[in-house]
């Protein structure tokens, strides 16, 4: 019950500093909180996978990507507004992460096997946009600024900024709620030991092949408020292997399969890298030599992440 109540009121006060947050900012640090939010959007759709099912991904990009490009494609091309254009990415997606799922464990890749195929898709759906020109190629799209709601679009970031914040509670709360249900135990029991849990009768396929599949539309559904927030895409961007590093990244400071893992993570990463892009002005990748340092960190001294160990530690479990 201790656990349960600190973890409530952990994730009620980062909602309510959520909440007041834009209307104590200034331009400059409302778009760093938007940042903060993308990041945990996508790091909460790495933990249904990566953290909760145990299917270890480094290629999140490739779902990330198939949102940005599916939406603004409908939308430049065929004026299909975003809001519906959204929904398509995120069943593309999903439908993307259903196959990569069954011919890898149709093959029984797991573990490395399957991390390394989820990379190598990713850098194969980079190339193949970067290079088809019904696909845009290397120019990518630039999406006009109109201001019209009903287009995803908006004179104020204020109103940005709630909308991705109702993406991020909606995820938390679908993460908690499947987290106390037959499916999330199963995922859980899967990750710990898949053999077993086949053995019990959980149909290990099945949970595995829809974990996927919520994961990638819910990093699609990243993809698409990216590409209407910037305004513009290219697969160098939206494709890349940093993308798919800070799908990661908050999850392994915050601690995967945790609910709050992703949000801790996240408040604590862009900040962190922020000031050390303003201190250190002019150095090229700053951010990724940030991001390998604080994981090797938190792998070998903090392998549950700093919300994963505290409540850890409030279970009498030793880390």
């Amino acid at each position: 019950m201790k656990t349960k109540r600190l973890e409530q009121g952990t994730l009620g006060a980062l909602l309510l500093i959520a909440l007041i947050f834009p209307f104590l900012s200034e331009q400059y640090i409302l778009n760093v909180g938007i940042s903060v939010l993308l990041m945990a959007l996508l790091g909460q759709s790495w933990n249904i996978m990566s953290g909760y099912a145990g299917l270890f991904s480094f290629g999140h990009a490739a779902f990330f990507g198939i949102g940005a490009y599916v939406s603004s494609i409908l939308y430049m091309d065929y004026g299909v507004s975003p809001w519906l254009g959204i929904v398509v990415g995120m069943c593309l997606a999903a439908f993307v992460g259903v196959l990569i799922g069954f011919l890898s464990f149709r093959y029984k890749l797991r573990g490395d096997f399957f991390a390394l195929v989820t990379l190598a898709f990713a850098e194969i759906l980079r190339v193949l946009f970067n290079n088809t020109k019904a696909l845009k190629g290397a120019n990518g799209v630039l999406i006009p600024y109109r201001d019209i709601w009903s287009e995803f679009q908006f004179a104020n970031d204020r109103v940005f900024y709630f909308i991705l914040l109702i993406m991020v509670v909606a995820a938390t709360v679908f993460i908690a709620v499947m987290s106390r249900r037959k499916f999330g135990v199963c995922l859980i029991a899967i990750k710990e030991n898949q053999d077993a849990a086949g053995a019990l009768g959980v149909p290990v396929l099945k949970y595995k092949l829809t974990a996927m599949a919520i994961s990638a539309a819910m990093a699609a559904m990243a993809g698409t408020f990216y590409a209407q927030y910037y305004g513009f895409i290219d697969p160098t961007v939206v494709f890349a292997a940093a993308i798919s590093i800070e799908a990661i990244v908050p999850c392994i400071i915050g601690g995967a399969g945790t609910l709050g893992g992703p949000l801790l993570g996240a408040l604590i990463i862009i900040p962190l890298q922020e000031l050390s892009n303003n201190l250190l002005e002019g150095i090229n990748g700053l951010n990724m030599i940030i991001y390998g340092v604080l994981i090797v960190l938190f792998v070998v001294f903090c392998r549950d992440g700093i919300y994963g160990s505290i409540i850890r530690r409030l279970k009498g479990v030793r880390t």
